[in-house]
């Protein structure tokens, strides 16, 4: 049983493959993608195997916890006939803000009702204070901006002047709901305080989160998270000939640069083999502590490409002590 949950953020950095295994359009390899949704996700099995990496090697390093097995008693051993279960488990990461060209201020932070829902779902799962409500969903030709969030243009809509935001090719016209505007602000606050690392190297995005977050429709969300991801063609050269083997060239799909998943870890008492001692087993407290004190705010590799520079994500545990930081740094 899961006594303790955290959401964890994963903001990609650079663009990240996780491949789907198999090819059904014209992408070579296709990325993760929900099969009711359409929306990008990052499966929790890849996830876990990930940040056992970067847990093994924190571990190793700190005179602390030298010796302790500590990687094969939180996250499970590695072996095929494994001894017991590991005690904490990653759920899929599903999309919250996906980045959208704008005419204005280079690119905003693209979301939609069901993507909201689903954010505020997974945090109250882990008891997170939320404190706004999922505003109601714009018409397809609208938006939901922050108010002075410097993306509108004006123009003429039936004779009269309205502000508009244009993302890509499309034209949305900014909605005059001021609920649903404060809800916006109120929920680009709550995510500035929680899914990027406190340290300034990451302020700009913080402050450009708080700023330009768009809530679009279902539909125009859906349309742009499908379309709108990177496709780079990649040729296989050959030894002998130093040119392009025939049939070499394939595309593989990634989720954009300024990307935002959400997950939801959870620990449980520490699991150990048949037969033997149950004392001084890690509580669920415990593995919690000692995953987010080695995993948090830092930048792991996920999915393939590492070698040309892919997959890399920051990572960021919600927490009340970091919140509050952030507040009072406000």
């Amino acid at each position: 049983m899961f006594e303790e949950k955290r959401l964890m953020f994963l903001y990609c950095v650079s663009p990240v493959h996780m491949g789907a295994g198999q090819a059904l359009g014209v992408v070579d390899n296709p990325i993760q993608r929900e099969r009711h949704t359409g929306h990008p996700v990052f499966a929790g099995s890849g996830i876990k195997g990930a940040l056992r990496d970067e847990f093994s090697a924190h571990v190793e390093n700190d005179e602390r916890t030298k010796g302790q097995n500590l990687t094969n008693r939180i996250f499970g051993p590695e072996t095929e006939a494994a001894d017991h279960a590991g005690c904490v488990a990653f759920t899929d990461a599903q999309l919250v803000l996906f980045p959208v060209r704008s005419l204005r201020e280079s690119f905003v932070y693209a979301t939609c009702p069901t993507a909201l829902g689903r954010l505020r779902r997974m945090a109250e799962l882990a008891g997170e204070e939320i404190g706004w409500k999922i505003p109601a969903a714009p018409g397809d030709d609208h938006c939901l901006t922050v108010e002075n969030s410097g993306l509108t243009v004006k123009a003429k809509l039936d004779g009269q002047d309205v502000a508009t935001v244009i993302l890509e090719t499309f034209q949305f016209t900014v909605s005059l709901d001021k609920n649903g505007a404060a809800e916006v602000e109120k929920i680009a606050k709550w995510l500035k305080e929680r899914c990027l690392p406190q340290e300034a190297a990451y302020k700009f995005f913080r402050d450009k989160l708080s700023k330009h977050l768009v809530v679009l429709s279902d539909t125009r969300f859906s349309h742009f998270v499908e379309n709108a991801t990177t496709v780079e063609p990649h040729v296989r050269i050959s030894d002998e000939s130093g040119t392009a083997d025939d049939g070499g060239l394939f595309y593989t799909e990634n989720v954009p640069p300024e990307s935002l998943f959400v997950s939801l870890v959870m620990t449980s008492q520490e699991r150990v083999t048949r037969g033997a001692s149950s004392n001084h087993r890690l509580t669920a407290k415990d593995a919690m502590g000692k995953v987010t004190e080695a995993i948090d705010e830092k930048t792991v590799q996920l999915g393939g490409d590492a070698t040309s520079g892919r997959g890399l994500v920051t990572v960021a545990f919600a927490s009340i002590e970091k919140n509050a930081k952030a507040e009072k740094e406000e």
